[in-house]
């Protein structure tokens, strides 16, 4: 039998959701970003994003050539650092809904393919907001008894 989220917990739940769902968004953007960033560098292009040198505020130099602030490896930490928040807030939410934990691996491989978290938050937003209102509507029909 699956487990039900507490009712004691909905507020907190109602919180990991706002979370998870800002972290999502923040993830998937990021991830684009880093794809983005690799096809710059990895592909025939072979560049590099820099920021605030001598080519401009935002210039696209040779690799292995960037004199100022390299943006290609600030959005590969930040992705990073980001993608280990977002695994915090699918943590969260997960074990208070109180779900298996193939549907924490399903949601975390939502900041892992690109586009992926978008359509990932979407669905889990929709599940959560239809778990809570039949464990309310539930109480609700406990409680008239």
């Amino acid at each position: 039998m699956a487990l039900k989220p507490k009712l004691s917990d909905v507020p907190q739940i109602r919180g990991a959701l706002k979370f998870y769902r800002v972290f999502a968004y923040v993830t998937g953007i990021m991830l684009l970003f880093l794809v983005l960033e690799m096809i710059f560098k990895y592909t025939p292009i072979q560049r590099e994003i820099e920021f605030a040198g001598p080519h401009g505020f935002i210039a696209l130099v040779p690799d292995k050539t960037v004199v100022a602030v390299n943006l290609s490896t600030a959005i590969l930490i930040a992705h990073g650092w980001l993608y280990v928040v977002y695994l915090f807030s699918d943590f969260r939410l997960w074990s208070l809904m109180r779900w298996s934990f193939p549907r924490f691996i399903q949601i975390a491989l939502g900041g892992v393919v690109p586009f992926l978290s978008f359509f990932v938050e979407h669905i889990i937003s929709r599940k959560v907001a239809r778990e809570l209102a039949e464990l309310e509507a539930q109480n609700l029909v406990e409680a008239s008894h």
